[in-house]
């Protein structure tokens, strides 16, 4: 039975406070997100990026929230849709969405490390708004790229500092220190404590940092439609020899 207003209004309110704004069925979830209507605001500048017919496709949310982007992509006419998240909080909120809106989409509670054991390919992935919330973010990058990546990745991260991205060396003389202080050097922020309130924000690129690990994590770039946001393809096994303990050093500032 379909709900009516008042009990929409009550279930939102009951499952707030929510992140996404999300309307259902002329109810909102989050009118005064600081972020203004979010995330449909930024959805929009790159929703074109995205096949409008999603038909026989599947699609991993990872780090779903309350469902947004799952939401959007069954509404393309995806076959399956399956969006993860750890926090119990943002999956029921996910399901209520997706029961308003009549929509047939899974939710699990899943960590990005633990994404292997879905043993399954998705012709789409999501990975939006999750690296800067890890404390490891270049194995999280790894696992989605080795396991659950079939075709395309959609991914978005905050980014703070340069815009620019300056052309990196495969190799750097040790005493060269100067081009750490270059605003185009791939640079990833440590937050110990909060950024905006939220203790789990732990990293924030900035954008050389995010070409960077992705290309380092096995992903090529073939799509920028919006200032955070990538669409990749898997391109093999991780570029990055960091990835690989070698047995040797040179020793200077080697570590194992």
């Amino acid at each position: 039975m379909k709900m009516t207003r008042t009990e929409i209004e009550q279930r939102v309110s009951a499952l707030a406070p929510w992140f996404h704004n999300l309307d259902l069925d002329g109810v909102a979830t989050a009118p005064d997100h600081f972020l203004g209507d979010y995330p449909r605001s930024k959805w929009k500048h790159f929703a074109a990026s995205i096949p409008a017919d999603l038909s026989g496709k599947s699609v991993l949310d990872i780090g779903c929230n309350a469902g947004f982007y799952s939401l959007e992509m069954k509404r393309r006419g995806a076959a399956r849709v399956l969006g993860i998240d750890f926090d119990d909080a943002y999956l029921d909120q996910a399901r209520f969405a997706a029961e308003v809106a009549e929509l047939d989409i899974a939710f699990e509670k899943l960590s990005v490390y633990d994404v292997a054991g879905l043993g399954e390919r998705f012709d789409l992935v999501l990975f939006m708004g999750v690296l800067y919330h890890l404390r490891h973010p270049l194995l999280a990058l790894d696992l989605i790229r080795e396991h659950v990546v079939g075709d395309l990745m959609v991914f978005q991260s905050m980014q703070r500092g340069s815009r620019h991205v300056a052309e990196v060396k495969d190799n750097h003389n040790f005493w060269n220190t100067a081009l750490f202080e270059e605003p185009g050097f791939p640079r990833l922020h440590f937050i110990e404590h909060r950024y905006a309130d939220d203790p789990t924000n732990w990293w924030v690129p900035n954008r050389a940092c995010v070409e960077a690990m992705l290309r380092s994590s096995g992903f090529t770039i073939v799509g920028h439609p919006e200032d955070e946001v990538y669409l990749c393809r898997a391109a093999g096994a991780p570029a990055g020899e960091g990835a690989v303990y070698p047995a040797r050093g040179n020793g200077h500032g080697a570590a194992r």
